[in-house]
């Protein structure tokens, strides 16, 4: 099984620069969008005519913003939501049920630049906790998407000059540190522990991708009994058409 996970800062956008060609050439099983930026009614029509894959779309109830959608090949036994208004109603999370696990598909929100919005996402952290506790005892969980956090130095090209920066802050790394410690696996990062430069999003000034002065903050997070049927896992850097890159992972 091939999962891909993908923040795609605007489907709509995203379509016009090779998004289709991406599918068909890498052909997912599963494919996971974060930041669709579209209510259903807005996907561009050959997206919705993708007749090899069953669509699933969570929106945001503000036009243009947030949002998540996930295409499978086959047809899940259940999807449902976080279940809290204030987070569902912003379109994060799609959390679909298969025969041998449970797919969370998630966008963690942003801190803004003036942090505002940490206490919100930091909120939005532990109730996700909640929920991927509760159904792992039931089944396997794997949590894919945009966390929006760097974990350690390792996971950003500018850690010192980045101390204060959503993102990097104490408390988001921390919650990350404490998923680990609960015994989640960052499958990325465990599998490639030394490796530096393995970065998912960039900044849109210019040149700061060519440079690779980027972020590792799109994640694969899953339940230990998973580690064994991993087969690979991988960014996808020279995908373009975002200021995120895709992520892939491969289990048998």
């Amino acid at each position: 099984m091939k999962i891909i996970s993908w923040n795609v800062n605007g489907i709509r956008s995203v379509t016009n620069k090779g998004f289709i060609d991406f599918i068909e050439q890498e052909s997912p099983d599963i494919l996971c969008l974060q930041e669709i930026k579209a209510l259903p009614e807005q996907f561009p029509r050959e997206i919705l005519e993708l007749r090899k894959y069953n669509l699933q779309i969570k929106s945001a109830e503000k036009k243009g913003y947030s949002g998540v959608a996930t295409f499978s090949s086959e047809k899940f036994l259940d999807t449902d939501y976080l279940g809290v208004d204030e987070f569902d109603s912003e379109g994060r999370t799609l959390i679909h049920e298969t025969k041998d696990f449970y797919l969370f598909n998630c966008y963690i929100p942003n801190g803004s630049r003036d942090h505002h919005r940490v206490p919100y996402k930091m909120k939005f952290c532990e109730a996700l906790e909640k929920k991927m506790n509760q159904l792992q005892k039931k089944k396997p969980v794997i949590l894919v998407g945009d966390i929006n956090t760097a974990h350690t130095e390792i996971d950003l090209a500018n850690p010192k000059t980045n101390q204060k920066t959503t993102g990097f802050l104490p408390e988001e790394r921390a919650w990350v540190s404490h998923m680990l410690q609960s015994g989640w696996l960052d499958i990325y990062r465990d599998l490639h522990p030394e490796k530096k430069g393995a970065y998912t999003w960039w900044s849109q000034r210019a040149g700061v991708r060519e440079k690779n002065i980027g972020w590792r903050i799109d994640y694969f997070l899953l339940s230990t009994i998973l580690k064994s049927s991993v087969r690979r896992v991988d960014i996808l850097k020279d995908v373009y058409g975002s200021d995120h890159c895709p992520i892939v992972l491969e289990l048998d």
